[in-house]
């Protein structure tokens, strides 16, 4: 699967963002575990966002970003996305989507079984 990221960019704090990550590589996507990571400059990489497979999807979110971020996905378009509202500067990282064909459980120890390259989110105060 390969994973290509969008939507990064430059936004004041208070202001939201929407992130893109659509998948290629003729995978169906509707049976696999969908998430976003962050990683900001001399910090580990950070979980951010799951959602799963089933019908309801179940999200799981860190208490960071929980109530300010959404995720969401699109089987149909191969996609995942990642609404965030309220932001902080201390949201600025530059923000991967993974892709893990097993469980949930795996994208958030962050062991995802593929990686997209990442987009750039900067929050100015």
């Amino acid at each position: 699967v390969l994973l290509a990221e969008s939507g990064g960019g430059l936004v004041q704090a208070g202001g939201s963002l929407r992130l893109s990550c659509v998948g290629s590589g003729g995978h169906d996507f509707s049976n696999y575990a969908l998430g976003w990571f962050r990683q900001a400059p001399g910090k580990e990489r950070e979980f951010v966002a799951v959602i799963s497979y089933n019908f309801p999807a179940d999200t799981y979110y860190p208490d960071s970003v929980k109530g300010r971020f959404t995720i969401s996905r699109d089987d149909a378009k191969s996609a995942v996305y990642l609404q965030m509202n309220s932001l902080k500067p201390e949201d600025t990282a530059v923000y991967s989507c993974c892709v893990d064909i097993r469980s949930p459980a795996q994208v958030i120890n962050g062991r995802a079984d593929y990686w997209g390259q990442g987009t750039q989110v900067t929050v100015s105060s």
